[in-house]
């Protein structure tokens, strides 16, 4: 409706709901409860181009009215599509369906697996930061004024936190430092870690077989000199500050291949076959008076 500010021109699944007598469904309606039968299975897509609520409203109510569907919700946080449908009904189908309303639909079934990575993702950096400050924290109030007393720390007090760290009190102190830097370098780089060790069996030099190397350098060299007689300064810190500043760049710098994205190289990759296979078909066909 022209005067409606928030609605824009129509869209190919607002055309869809006309053609089906379909009313514009509210967004605040609520969940939309359908009976299941239990011969039904389940299909999950992830799709891009759901922007509003209302058009995740607008696709479960006509998702819904085609023929073999008995239920659909749709997602558009997330940007995935759930469909209960007759066994009769293939995935290809459906994912014509959804493509014919202008949405980007992800190739294969890789909805929940992607959608289970970027959660685990979140989990990793989440784990890199609480983490990273668990082991700032106690740096900051008793390791940090040993090493820097020059510069605003009164003498006395730097002198009773050394005299703590020269005690056994300091064993537990470091064990937990230790601790903290380690399960943070093990969850939140896990994937880096299997990565670079595949790398290393193969004989290949890759950045993350850098990364990781130096950080167990790193926790090692801190290590002997945390639990030896081995005199050397404790640098748990820098593992933290590493885990986490490489863990939330790969997570926020990094590009991530949109749906619409993927879906679009899928359909390249499948028009590029499609080429060879014409090509080599020419190959086989005799050219006689300039025709075919």
């Amino acid at each position: 409706m022209p005067d409606d500010p928030y609605r824009g021109p129509r869209s190919a699944l607002e055309a869809a709901a006309e053609r089906r007598g379909i009313d514009d469904p509210s967004p605040d309606a609520g969940p939309r409860v359908a009976r299941v039968p239990e011969s039904h299975v389940h299909d999950t897509f992830e799709v891009g181009g759901l922007e509003t609520k209302r058009e995740e409203s607008l696709l479960q109510a006509v998702l819904a009215d085609h023929d073999g569907v008995s239920a659909a919700s749709a997602t558009q946080r997330n940007g995935t599509v759930g469909v209960h449908h007759d066994p009769s009904v293939s995935r290809a189908d459906l994912r014509e369906v959804l493509e014919s309303y202008d949405l980007a639909v992800a190739p294969g079934d890789e909805a929940f697996a992607s959608r289970r990575e970027s959660q685990f993702a979140s989990a990793r950096v989440a784990v890199a930061v609480l983490f990273g400050l668990m082991v700032a924290t106690p740096y900051v109030a008793v390791l940090y004024p040993t090493r820097l007393e020059w510069l605003f720390y009164d003498p006395i007090t730097v002198e009773y936190l050394r005299s703590i760290l020269d005690s056994r009190a300091a064993t537990h102190f470091f064990v937990n430092l230790a601790t903290l830097s380690g399960v943070a370098f093990l969850v939140a780089c896990g994937p880096a870690i299997r990565r670079a060790f595949t790398a290393a069996t193969e004989g290949r030099l890759t950045r993350e077989l850098a990364f990781v190397g130096g950080v167990c350098a790193v926790f090692g060299y801190s290590t002997l000199a945390a639990f030896t007689g081995f005199d050397g300064a404790v640098h748990y810190d820098l593992v933290a500050y590493a885990v986490a500043g490489v863990t939330v760049w790969n997570h926020f710098a990094t590009e991530e291949p949109s749906v619409e994205r993927r879906a679009t190289e899928s359909e390249v990759a499948a028009s590029g076959a499609e080429q060879v296979a014409d090509a080599d078909a020419d190959d086989r066909v005799a050219l006689t008076d300039g025709g075919r």
